[in-house]
């Protein structure tokens, strides 16, 4: 019974500090209607969806972050500069939800792809050890930004 516990509590804390950060990130993003649930497994629109200055920029800043989290993987990065990398995914991401202005169904899409980056960050502050899943979530979520969005500029090749 013990070693149950003891194996239930990191999910449950984990479990908890994913809805933490998603409901962070909700309640921060005030300025759009309510909206169901989101996931980042949102199914592509036949066209994609328009983007706009704001969340271009925020996705470009996340994209630098999430690739500079690498060195954190292999070792080359230490947490605090690891815990500082991932800041400035949160600034991004709030930046975008202060800033960006989508259609409702655009909207939805997006807080699932945002999400991931919020739980990724989290677990980043918070793990003991490098998460190497959730940094690799990061990354199919910036692999999922094109599939979703028109961004011109954003160049796939380099996720």
């Amino acid at each position: 019974m013990r070693r149950t516990t003891l194996l239930c509590a990191p999910l449950l804390i984990l479990a908890g500090a994913l809805s933490s950060a998603t409901a962070a990130a909700q309640s921060a993003h005030e300025g759009h209607a309510a909206h169901a649930p989101t996931t980042a497994t949102a199914t592509a629109p036949a066209q994609r969806w328009a983007s706009d200055a704001p969340l271009r920029e925020g996705m470009r800043s996340i994209r630098v972050a999430v690739q500079a989290l690498e060195h954190y993987e292999h070792g080359h990065m230490g947490i605090a500069q690891a815990s500082s990398t991932v800041a400035l995914i949160d600034t991004a991401v709030n930046d975008i939800f202060a800033n960006c202005k989508l259609e409702p169904e655009a909207d939805v899409a997006l807080h699932g792809l945002l999400a991931r980056f919020l739980a990724g960050a989290e677990a980043v502050r918070t793990s003991q050890q490098v998460p190497v899943a959730e940094i690799a979530a990061m990354r199919a979520a910036l692999a999922r930004y094109p599939q979703l969005f028109d961004d011109p500029a954003w160049d796939a090749a380099t996720d």
